[in-house]
């Protein structure tokens, strides 16, 4: 009888095993497709643009997309300006169109945002030429 049962424990013990042994399994995958970016950002230091429930639109380096709190880093955003009383009144008003660093403004913020999945219409890959990921690359060398 005694036997009988430590065969009976034994064998019990292998399913349990392999049930925690597919778990872990499963979740590292879920953690690689992750941080690999299957999850539909880029994997290679690529940029995107997230488009905000408040009209703002960033540009930077998505990620955790998949969580309630995507992060956002190497953040940059447009900032426009336009000119309110031109000196020629018939001339129309000038706009300028400036893409900025995050971590300049009077606030003092780090270069990281963590942004509610709540708050995101969608997110797009940038182009290695577009003029938005020109204008990033050109600002980082200048600032090596």
């Amino acid at each position: 009888m005694k036997e009988e049962t430590i065969k009976k424990s034994k064998g019990n013990s292998k399913p349990i095993g392999l049930v925690i042994l597919v778990i872990v399994i499963v979740l590292l995958v879920l953690w690689w497709t992750d941080n690999l970016g299957f999850s539909g950002v880029s994997a290679n230091d690529e940029y995107q643009s997230v488009f905000l429930t408040n009209n703002q639109v960033y540009f930077g380096k998505l990620s955790k997309v998949n969580s309630q709190y995507p992060v956002l880093t190497d953040v940059f955003y447009l900032q426009i300006r336009q000119t309110l009383q031109p000196r020629d009144q018939e001339a129309p008003a000038a706009t300028n169109v400036n893409l900025v660093k995050l971590g300049g403004e009077i606030h003092g913020p780090t270069d990281r945002m963590v942004i509610n999945r709540d708050h995101i219409l969608f997110y797009e890959n940038l182009k290695s030429d577009s003029q938005v990921v020109k204008a990033i690359l050109e600002f980082e060398e200048s600032n090596q």
